[in-house]
C-alpha cells in the first residue's frame, strides 16, 4: 500500500509492479471506483493461474492519476524500480495515452527502472459489460440507446468509439433486444443533441444511457443535464458505467500477461518487438 499521498512504495526488483493509470476527476465517485477498479485486479492477478507471463505472488498492484489525483504517474514510477507493467484506465487511444503517458515515462526513464506501457482497455469483449448494465435497468420495444463516451480530438479514435456502438447495437439485437443504438459524445453538448434528435426521429420513445465511462463523474453529470433540459422533454433512464465489471478486470489481467510475453520473448532473444 501507498504510505502517504503521493508518496509511491518501492516495489521489490525481484517482482513485477502493475500500476493503473487513471485520467483522474475533480468528481469523488471517480476515485472510489477506480480504487475498486485496483482491488478486483490485486484479487484476480494474486488468482490467476501461475505461468511463464504470469506476474506471480509478489506483484504489487497500485493505482496513479495523469490528473486530479496522487499519486501522479511521475510520483508513482518515480519510486519504483525492476519490472513495471503500466495499464492505462482509458477507454480511447487518443492523446493521454499517445503523447502524456509516454513522455511522463520518458522523463522518470533511469537505469534499473523498466517500464511496458500496454494498450489501453478498448476492446471486444467489454461490449459484453455495456450489455449486462443495460440489463440492470432493462430495454424494451421503443426504447433507443444513447452509448455516452468522451470525445477526442483523433477523428480515428472518435471512429472506433463509433464502431463499438455499432457492436453494442449488433450484440443487443442477438440477444433478443433489436434497438438502434448512436454515440453521443459527452464532451460535447451538440453531439448529445443530435444523439438524442436521432434516436427520437427513428421512433424511440424512450433514451437508455449506455456509458462508455469507466465511472460517473463530470461528464455523465454534465450529460443528464443536457437531456433534462430538452424541450420538449424526453423520457430517459441511464445504465451504470463499466466500473469494475468482470469483462474491465479481464482485460486489465490479459493487458499485464500480454506485456509480460512481449517482455519475456525480447529478453530470450527472440524478437526485438517494443512494448509501447
Amino acid at each position: 500500500m501507498i504510505p502517504a499521498a503521493g508518496t509511491p512504495p518501492h516495489a521489490d526488483p525481484g517482482g513485477v509492479t502493475v500500476v493503473l493509470v487513471a485520467h483522474g476527476s475533480r468528481d469523488p465517485r471517480f476515485a472510489v471506483t477506480a480504487r475498486r477498479l485496483r482491488d478486483s485486479v490485486r484479487v484476480a492477478l494474486a488468482a490467476s493461474a501461475p505461468g511463464p507471463s504470469s506476474p506471480g505472488p509478489s506483484t504489487v498492484v497500485e493505482l496513479a492519476y495523469l490528473d486530479f489525483g496522487t499519486p501522479t504517474v511521475a510520483e508513482m514510477l518515480g519510486g519504483l524500480d525492476g519490472e513495471v507493467v503500466v495499464v492505462p484506465l482509458l477507454l480511447g487511444d487518443a492523446f493521454h495515452n499517445r503523447v502524456d503517458l509516454p513522455g511522463i515515462i520518458a522523463d522518470t526513464a533511469r537505469p534499473g527502472l523498466r517500464v511496458h506501457h500496454t494498450p489501453v482497455l478498448a476492446d471486444p469483449s467489454l461490449t459484453d459489460a455495456l450489455v449486462d448494465r443495460l440489463d440492470e435497468v432493462g430495454t424494451r420495444p421503443g426504447d433507443g440507446v444513447l452509448m455516452a463516451a468522451v470525445g477526442a480530438s483523433d477523428p480515428d479514435a472518435d471512429a472506433r468509439t463509433a464502431d463499438r456502438a455499432a457492436d453494442l447495437e449488433d450484440r443487443l439485437r442477438r440477444r433478443g433486444h433489436p434497438v438502434p443504438v448512436t454515440v453521443g459524445f459527452a464532451t460535447r453538448t451538440a453531439s448529445v443533441e443530435a444523439a438524442a434528435d436521432d434516436l427520437l426521429v427513428r421512433g424511440c420513445r424512450r433514451l437508455v444511457v449506455a456509458p462508455w465511462f469507466l465511472a460517473a463523474g463530470t461528464l455523465t453529470d454534465r450529460l443528464e443535464r443536457t437531456l433534462d433540459s430538452r424541450d420538449p422533454p424526453v423520457v430517459w433512464v441511464t445504465a451504470g458505467p463499466l466500473g469494475a465489471h468482470a469483462a474491465v478486470v479481464d482485460v486489465v489481467v490479459a493487458r499485464v500477461r500480454d506485456a509480460l510475453d512481449v517482455h519475456l520473448t525480447r529478453s530470450s532473444g527472440n524478437s526485438p518487438g517494443s512494448l509501447s
